[in-house]
């Protein structure tokens, strides 16, 4: 069974979070064009490094499959290379959380409602009810 915490916050912090968690939220947000186009080039990199790699081990291919579309002049070959983890090349993976525009705009307004109503308060510190509904932008 588990039992509940009962914690007093003081607002003046938690406002403070809340303005932290916003300015990280906005940087973030405005910062993933960039990174988007980072990983994109490092996915380009990779792409033409396992593309080599492909090609150089062709030997070894098993279970070798073709489809040719009269329609474009396009063959495409698909093959099998069973190898060493070690040997291939390490794909590029994003380092960064994608934040979608609904959920940037959903995150950001919960945020400045939080905080609009929290900079309004005369309380010393924050109920309950209130830090379970903005616990999870902390």
């Amino acid at each position: 069974m588990s039992r509940a915490i009962t914690v007093k916050v003081a607002t003046p912090k938690v406002i403070k979070a809340l303005e932290g968690r916003l300015a990280t939220l906005e940087k973030d947000y405005a910062s993933q064009e960039a990174n988007e186009a980072k990983y994109q080039k490092a996915r380009e990199k990779w792409n033409k490094e396992i593309g080599d790699w492909a090609i150089k081990n062709f030997s070894k291919a098993q279970n070798l499959r073709t489809s040719y579309r009269s329609w474009n002049n396009t063959l495409n070959v698909d093959f099998d290379i069973i190898t060493k983890e070690s040997a291939f090349p390490v794909e590029p993976e994003k380092d960064y959380e994608v934040i979608h525009t609904h959920v940037y705009r959903e995150m950001k307004e919960d945020i400045t409602n939080a905080l609009t109503i929290l900079k309004m308060t005369d309380e010393e510190t924050v109920n309950a009810s209130t830090m379970k509904q903005i616990a999870k932008y902390l």
